[in-house]
């Protein structure tokens, strides 16, 4: 039985070491061939680079306005997912408490407007972005990652809320606390811990995506990291070994970013789990 045991463990490690290296295999590569210049990229590439190529990190840094685009990053980032985590907090909290047919009905629209493809309302997105004059900018869009989020969000919270004692909220009121300071004192310090789970996921999503803000994003000096390698890419050729190093340089702050948050994640989805 331990001979068996053993062999199926190191069945285990081996497929899980075998699905990490299938998954690193790409960013490897990346990494790799943005050391290279684009001829030796272009003849071959696989092969290691015959030297540490910096030039193309410093000329990427130039062409895509790191900085301004970094910073454009992360206020589209904080806001989106700032509004995301208020409103479905909110929206999800009183939803549970709310015991009646039209609740049921609200919460179940949330639930299934989670089940609509992205490309299927792209084209009304675009038009109703154009409408309320929000093209161009980052507030505008930072509005509409929060509505894209708060399906899932609110449905995480309405989950998590079932497990906090009404008793609490009845206490409060009888001393006197209105709703506003309810919920600001007592009930989300306590949704804590699937907070820290999707505001992580969703900083993930926003930082990392690059159909919306190409679809709602036209003026360059507001362009997102992602966006701002589009840049690099021209009509009749593409400086592949620039844009490979911006590829890196974007994705470099996201990584660190979530292996110092991985543990909250994981302690959130799991609280969260056990708690709806």
């Amino acid at each position: 039985m331990r001979k068996k045991r053993r062999l199926s463990n190191l069945l285990i490690d081996g497929a899980l070491v075998l699905l990490l290296l299938f998954w690193l295999f790409p960013l490897f590569m990346a990494l790799l061939n943005s050391f290279k210049s684009n001829r030796e990229l272009l003849t071959n590439v696989m092969a290691l680079p015959s030297t540490l190529n910096l030039d193309n990190y410093s000329r990427t840094l130039g062409k895509m306005k790191y900085l301004r685009s970094f910073f454009n990053t992360v206020s589209l980032t904080a806001m989106g997912v700032g509004m995301m985590i208020i409103f479905s907090a909110m929206a999800g909290w009183r939803l549970c408490r709310t015991k009646s047919r039209l609740s049921s009905v609200i919460f179940g629209l949330f639930v299934f407007s989670m089940l609509i493809p992205f490309n299927s309302i792209m084209i009304p997105l675009y038009k109703v972005i154009l409408a309320l004059h929000i093209k161009n900018s980052l507030i505008g869009l930072a509005f509409v990652y929060a509505g894209f989020g708060v399906s899932m969000a609110i449905f995480l919270y309405h989950g998590f809320v079932k497990g906090i004692p009404f008793e609490l909220e009845e206490a409060a009121a009888i001393d006197g606390s209105s709703k506003v300071r309810t919920f600001l004192s007592i009930i989300l310090p306590m949704l804590k811990p699937v907070t820290v789970a999707i505001a992580i996921s969703n900083v993930l999503w926003v930082w990392n995506d690059f159909l919306l803000p190409l679809i709602t994003l036209s003026d360059n000096k507001k362009y997102t990291l992602l966006l701002s390698t589009n840049i690099l890419f021209g009509q009749y050729s593409s400086d592949w070994s620039a844009i490979l190093s911006a590829l890196i340089l974007s994705a470099i702050p996201v990584i660190v970013f979530y292996w110092i948050f991985q543990k909250q994640i994981l302690k959130g989805i799991g609280e969260g789990a056990l708690k709806g």
